[in-house]
């Protein structure tokens, strides 16, 4: 989900595209960074280096590789601080495997982040419902739905690069898309762990009854 370098710039659409996404990223970051307490430092710190992490695991799929991402994740415990988290895993990414680029790093911590933030206010609530039915549904499409509104943001980005670049943004949905599924999975454990566990991280109360079965 990792706009290269010198693909937005072929087009004037794209450089201003470019340059929308470094705002976009400037006001996230700076929301995140003032919602940012002291005690939360650490759990930032930990989920920077879990969205690190999973993004370099690469399982090849037909033509095409695919990762897990967890920017649903990332929304969902973090809020709007998912913007800086996201915006220094993707810095480290391209600084020490090349992934992304730096003039892209605004437009993709854009695509990246905001899905995950507006994820959270749409499944928050479930989320933090005392049934774990819910707290699993409401995981399930944190996860999936943040998956597919960054890969449909990615694609339309890479799209407005020109015409040629068309079919290169139907891939790059097809192949981000295809992980929908397992990343609402792994969403949705993780969000059923968390509440049996430590539910202060979502504000809610301690989780109790039978997991449901997929």
């Amino acid at each position: 989900m990792h706009i290269q370098d010198g693909v937005l710039t072929a087009s004037t659409a794209g450089t201003v595209l470019l340059a929308l996404g470094w705002v976009g990223a400037g006001l996230g970051t700076t929301l995140g960074l003032s919602r940012l307490d002291a005690d939360q430092v650490p759990r930032t710190g930990l989920l920077t280096s879990l969205f690190f992490v999973v993004s370099l695991i690469q399982v090849p799929v037909g033509p095409i590789s695919v990762h897990l991402v967890l920017n649903g994740l990332l929304g969902l415990i973090l809020g709007w601080t998912a913007f800086p988290a996201v915006l220094i895993a993707l810095l480290l990414q391209w600084l020490f495997f090349g992934m992304g680029g730096l003039t892209t790093l605004g437009i993709n911590t854009v695509n990246m982040a905001l899905p995950a933030v507006l994820a959270r206010y749409a499944f928050g609530r479930l989320v933090c419902s005392p049934r774990v039915q819910l707290v699993a549904l409401g995981g399930f499409g944190v996860g999936a739905v943040t998956v597919l509104l960054a890969a449909t943001m990615t694609a339309l980005s890479v799209a407005v690069a020109g015409r040629e670049f068309v079919v290169v943004s139907w891939i790059v949905w097809i192949g981000d898309g295809v992980i929908a599924v397992g990343e609402g999975i792994v969403t949705a454990a993780a969000a059923v762990f968390l509440r049996r566990v430590y539910p202060q991280v979502f504000g809610a109360a301690l989780l109790e009854g039978r997991v449901p079965a997929w």
